[in-house]
């Protein structure tokens, strides 16, 4: 696990090597939560609090990563099956984010303001690479920056299969809900 986040830091830094390091806020303990229910089946939903999130103030770039099995579910039998039959953790273990705010303006940001830019970059899971573009809203409350981000996936864009035998308990599109508190570094 240590390999892997520092393997992540050292992308993060050669991919803003411009930066100084009190340009950049970071996390270890950010939060991933996703929701797959349907109505009349039991709920579906998992949370990660363990996800590393770097913002750079100087670019606006974002990177983040979660460790897929780091994901906890109210019934161990889910998370199990998520990890073994759908997500494959073993193959793919981990979530990677990398993207830019557009419009993003450090000095345009300030104290006690709350602004959502759109962030545009990959999402990698399960071994696919997608291009996405959703919307995330940041808040400065004293050293720190609040991230957050609402927004939808399909299993089907990342080849993850869902059998038909289960195909109507679980939702097509996923609600992905990400919250993160950003210290300076």
């Amino acid at each position: 696990m240590k390999i892997i986040y520092l393997a992540f830091l050292a992308l993060v830094s050669i991919s803003s090597i411009s930066s100084t390091q009190t340009d950049r806020y970071q996390t270890r303990t950010g939060s991933i939560s996703f929701e797959a229910s349907v109505p009349t089946f039991e709920p579906i939903r998992a949370v990660n609090k363990s996800t590393t999130v770097v913002l750079d103030m100087k670019t606006g770039n974002i990177a983040a990563l979660a460790l897929v099995k780091g994901f906890r579910f109210p019934i161990a039998l889910m998370q199990e099956h998520f990890n073994e039959n759908y997500i494959e953790s073993d193959d793919y273990p981990k979530a990677v984010l990398k993207g830019t705010l557009s419009n993003f303006d450090a000095h345009g940001f300030s104290q006690n303001t709350s602004t959502t830019f759109i962030l545009n970059g990959t999402l990698e899971l399960h071994g696919q690479k997608k291009m996405i573009s959703i919307p995330v809203l940041l808040s400065q409350s004293g050293e720190n920056i609040q991230l957050e981000s609402n927004f939808n996936l399909k299993p089907a864009d990342f080849n993850i299969e869902i059998p038909s035998v289960v195909s109507n308990k679980i939702a097509q599109e996923v609600q992905i809900s990400v919250k993160a508190i950003l210290n300076k570094k």
